[in-house]
């Protein structure tokens, strides 16, 4: 089986310098997280007498303390002691930095560097908390040796802003800063103009792609609502685990549609292995996830998935001792997952029929949880969330054999695999469920198509008769699209209006009694636009709203304002428009590209990543099991 070639891979490894180091790291991070675990546990402070003398220096009650606990880890005295020492010298060292912060003011922020940094990746840095982001940034890359406008910084899971103080950001005494590079290579270390140069090029156009990366999303966001034909016109929509359209609040649509949109696009930096610029995405998808209710939340698998993308992408970067709540994300993941699964998977099975391809999941999230607990020294909770991994890879494996008779077939990889999860493995059953799952899905987009086109013709056709654009939309959301209750609505029962009166302004006469009654002069004459100059109707929305129009009442600036005549410059108008809508079709299309074609594509996976990081966890596991038989 493939898990064997997989555990044979991570010995022929064992042999090479590489592994030794990475396998002797995780071994000294493992004591160091048990060993602060007992200390806290012992409520002992090793900054202290007996452990430490006036003179701040290593006290002989150190060594006794050793003992013990290389006893009860039954594991090298020598080790222990060394590692106990380097937890006392931090603690000092934190304290005297604590002690200078409220003399001076001056904090004290914990710098994670990248990867590629080979010694002292984890470093400290002094600085006021009156800065802004930017001078921190400055401070950062002149201290460590980068590119100033190559790097970004992530504090509380948040990107620095370059234009607000640390203070204002939240940032406090003790805080850990992760440094991300947009780019690793040998490039980075030279310090010729040229290449300096091209850096700040590339760094400003990453920039504009983050800017286009947003504007593209609120694009397509926006045009959910309109739109008929999204071969003519793509845009974003929110679909249940069936693929049918899901009718959700106006007022937390937008939130959603731009999380699951940055979602995507940092997935497919994610697929690229291009950690550094997924991770911003990431946390800007968490920020809008945050601006939704819960209940909605529940609903759908994305926040879940998010969760375990995050968590994913600390660890790949090598800095999951950043996160400082990992085991939290992976506790809402999993919560998640129940709510939206249902318990036993019975709601997803219910819908579905089936809960293989999500067992995907499921294994990421045992994963993260076992190599969470094995950094935070607790190897036998480690041994047991990596052993479900192992069996749930077990489970997942797919035969290439069966993959490539399914593409015989005409399916592509991707849906192949799906397919041979969902159906236990068996290539007709996979064949008939993708066929079947190919029809209900293009009769689905039929309905929908079917279902904003009725709804376009029944909004042209109130505008047609003189109301608002908004007004329409409003009381055909109101009255589920039904186009005669919607003509029903209070504030659309008026006697019909005249054809040409959503052109004209109201008179002055009709906004001077509005004027007379109290309410503000503009809001009176917007809120007789909107009732075709009906007096009463307008009064009792402005009482009914504080003196303003209700926002989805309020109209837009075409129906607000006659057509505008021609002018000398139009022509110049004219170009410009065209340049604005030239860079929205570009920012468009560049969301496009990273939205997949597939609606479960995140569901899939050839889990190789996952299958050799299971091996080399378990190996470190057994490693403290062995080392404590010996001794």
């Amino acid at each position: 089986m493939k898990i064997n070639g997989g555990r044979s891979r991570i010995r022929a490894l064992g042999g090479s310098l590489l592994a030794r180091l990475c396998r002797r790291m995780a071994q000294k991070k493992y004591l160091q997280s048990k060993l602060t675990q007992f200390l806290r546990e012992d409520k002992i402070q090793l900054w202290k007498p007996p452990y430490t003398d006036e003179n701040k220096e290593v006290g002989l009650a150190l060594k006794d303390l050793a003992k013990k606990y290389s006893d009860k880890l039954e594991c090298c005295e020598n080790e222990v002691e060394k590692v106990m020492e380097e937890i006392r010298c931090k603690a000092i060292e934190r304290g005297t930095g604590n002690e200078h912060y409220k003399t001076t003011g001056i904090a004290t922020i914990e710098v994670f560097l990248p990867p590629r940094v080979k010694k002292d990746r984890k470093s400290l840095l002094e600085t006021r908390l009156h800065i802004t982001g930017r001078e921190l940034r400055s401070k950062i890359a002149e201290t460590f040796g980068f590119q100033e406008n190559y790097i970004k910084i992530v504090i509380n899971k948040k990107q620095l802003q370059l234009g607000e103080t640390l203070k204002e950001q939240g940032v406090t005494h003790n805080v850990k800063a992760m440094v991300l590079e947009l780019k690793q290579s040998e490039e980075d270390v030279r310090k010729t103009f040229q290449v300096e140069e091209e850096k700040q090029n590339e760094a400003k156009l990453e920039e504009k792609r983050i800017q286009r990366t947003k504007r593209g999303l609120e694009i397509l966001a926006e045009r959910a609502e309109m739109v008929v034909d999204p071969e003519a016109m793509p845009y974003l929509d929110i679909a249940n685990q069936t693929g049918r359209s899901i009718r959700i609040p106006p007022s937390e649509r937008k939130a959603l549609m731009l999380a699951m949109g940055y979602h995507e696009k940092g997935r497919a930096f994610l697929k690229r292995k291009e950690y550094g610029i997924a991770l911003p995405c990431l946390l800007d998808a968490d920020k809008y996830f945050c601006e939704c209710c819960r209940e909605l939340l529940d609903t759908v698998d994305n926040y879940a998935v998010l969760q375990l993308d995050i968590v994913w992408c600390y660890f790949r970067l090598g800095q999951l001792e950043c996160l400082d709540d990992a085991e939290k994300k992976l506790k809402l993941a999993q919560e998640c997952f129940r709510n939206c699964y249902g318990e036993n998977h019975q709601r997803l099975l219910h819908i579905k029929g089936n809960c293989g391809k999500e067992k995907v999941l499921f294994l990421r999230l045992y994963l993260l949880q076992g190599i969470r607990n094995y950094h935070s020294g607790n190897g036998e909770e480690a041994y047991e969330y990596l052993n479900k991994a192992c069996q749930l890879l077990k489970e997942l494996y797919i035969d290439p054999s069966k993959v490539h008779n399914l593409m015989q077939l005409g399916f592509s990889a991707q849906e192949a695999r799906l397919g041979l999860r969902a159906c236990d493995g068996n290539v007709d059953h996979a064949a008939v469920h993708i066929t079947s799952r190919r029809e209900e899905l293009e009769q689905i987009k039929k309905e929908e198509r079917e279902k904003k086109r009725r709804r376009l013709e029944n909004i042209n056709h109130l505008k047609g008769m003189g109301y608002s654009m908004r007004a329409a939309r409003q009381a055909l959301h109101q009255a589920g699209g039904n186009l005669e209750e919607a003509l029903k609505m209070w504030w659309l029962n008026d006697s019909a209006p005249e054809s040409n009166n959503r052109q004209q302004s109201p008179s002055q006469e009709k906004i001077d009694q509005l004027v007379y009654m109290g309410f503000d002069a503009v809001a009176a004459k917007a809120a007789l636009r909107v009732f075709r100059g009906n007096v009463q109707l307008a009064a009792q929305t402005l009482v009914h709203n504080g003196g303003r129009l209700p926002p989805d009442l309020q109209l837009s600036a075409e129906d607000s304002s006659s057509t505008p005549s021609t002018s000398p410059s139009d022509s110049a108008g004219t170009s410009s428009a065209s340049t604005d809508e030239d860079m929205e079709t570009e920012a468009v299309n560049e969301i496009l590209e990273d939205i997949p074609e597939h609606e479960e594509d995140y569901l899939d996976s050839t889990l190789e990543d996952e299958e050799i990081i299971i091996a080399e966890y378990l190996s470190y596991v057994e490693n403290i099991k062995s080392a404590a038989k010996k001794n």
